[in-house]
């Protein structure tokens, strides 16, 4: 959920980062124009900040599919409450629900201390406080230690093996270099990351949570990816990507992001051609869910915003907006392709909208920056204006907004 804030007009072509924290893959390609005029393809980094916690990726073993719980208070001490503040982007009011229960000795389980551990730290990071963050990760030492072991406390985790580590901890200490400017460092650890998920994948292949362990195999690579693609290292990202699809990972959004990165390569026909299979690939499915129908219209609106047809491509984006009232990837899109048919009151009033009706969704980086610039073109009383957007922001943003998006 941190993001830089962009000095120009941003299109997004996947779900972008909100503040609901139970995204299993985070991705947030983009096409960034500093005039309005989409023909320069880039792929923003898919935000390797994004975490998920919840029950699959906070559960008490490596194994959560197998585990039988009532409630995610059956997994650790209030954790319900822990995951609705988190969910709320209430990171500072998490910081102070661990520091009372450390406080009060009310976590009395080794894998307690854990889980909250672990959304301290989520809380620091997310509020950007990335030296406190790191100084906690450290204060752990080894991950693999037998002291985060359940066979190490038998008395207390009777005929349980395994780690107690969360997924998302583990997560947390590969990203944390990248957040401290520590580039290399940060690489390594998330390259050791997914060798370790691999690993569990082939020891899972016979188990019912391998499907959990192969959503994180794609997490950990759209991480590295990320990670390559803000340096610019377009190639290496093919590769990987071909990587997944190679081992039969025959998922849309994966093959979306190939033609993402082959339109950031200015291969225009090779980004038809993925785009292509993953229509392929719907319409296959018989049954497919409205999730992968508006992939398939946001491919086919991308094409036509490249192609300067922004009439055909507000056409595609209210196909998805009319299967899915939240899509605020289409939402934010049409606004745009209406901005460069010079329809301004129109393309304001479409975020505005959705800012009203969406909050939870709509309040996103992205979004405000463009509202924004859309203000700064169509009203000389702009300032006030995003003044008076500033205010209401301030009432319902979560923690971790970065308010410097209205640029006041």
């Amino acid at each position: 959920m941190d993001s830089d804030t962009p000095d120009s007009q941003t299109v997004t072509t996947e779900t972008p980062d909100t503040q609901t924290v139970t995204t299993e893959t985070p991705d947030s390609q983009t096409i960034t124009t500093d005039t309005p005029d989409p023909q320069t393809v880039t792929t923003d980094t898919p935000d390797p900040q994004t975490v998920t916690t919840d029950l699959e990726t906070l559960t008490l073993s490596t194994d959560p599919l197998t585990d039988q719980f009532g409630s995610l208070n059956d997994v650790a001490h209030e954790l319900a409450s822990l995951q609705d503040l988190a969910t709320r982007g209430s990171w500072r009011s998490i910081l102070d629900k661990v520091a009372r229960a450390r406080a009060q000795s009310l976590l009395h389980k080794p894998h307690d201390h854990l889980v909250y551990f672990t959304y301290n730290v989520l809380a620091l990071t997310k509020l950007r406080r990335f030296p406190e963050a790191a100084a906690e990760i450290d204060s752990l030492e080894d991950l693999d230690s037998s002291r985060y072991q359940y066979e190490s406390y038998p008395k207390v985790y009777p005929n349980r093996v395994g780690s107690m580590v969360p997924f998302s901890l583990r997560w947390l200490y590969a990203l944390m270099p990248i957040k401290l400017g520590q580039r290399q460092d940060g690489l390594d650890r998330l390259y050791c990351l997914l060798d370790f998920v691999r690993s569990k994948i082939k020891e899972k292949q016979n188990n019912g949570s391998v499907s959990v362990w192969k959503r994180r195999e794609v997490f950990v690579m759209n991480g590295i990816i990320g990670v390559h693609l803000s340096n610019k290292e377009v190639s290496v990202c093919l590769s990987l990507i071909n990587d997944l699809l190679n081992h039969d990972y025959t998922d849309p959004v994966l093959v979306s992001k190939l033609g993402y990165i082959q339109m950031q390569m200015g291969d225009l026909e090779g980004a038809k051609s993925s785009f292509n299979v993953v229509q392929g690939l719907v319409e296959n499915e018989g049954d497919a869910s409205n999730e992968f129908k508006n992939i398939v219209s946001r491919n086919k609106a991308l094409v036509y915003m490249v192609g300067k047809d922004y009439v055909s491509a507000v056409r595609e984006y209210e196909e998805c907006i009319e299967r899915e009232h939240n899509d605020i990837v289409a939402i934010n899109n049409k606004a745009l392709c209406l901005m460069y048919l010079r329809d301004l009151s129109d393309s304001i009033k479409v975020l505005e909208n959705a800012l009203e009706r969406v909050p939870t969704v709509a309040l996103n980086e992205t979004v405000v920056v463009n509202l924004c610039s859309m203000y700064e073109l169509a009203y000389v009383n702009h300032s006030d204006i995003k003044r008076t957007l500033n205010s209401w922001i301030a009432r319902v943003a979560p923690d971790d907004f970065d308010s410097s998006s209205t640029r006041i």
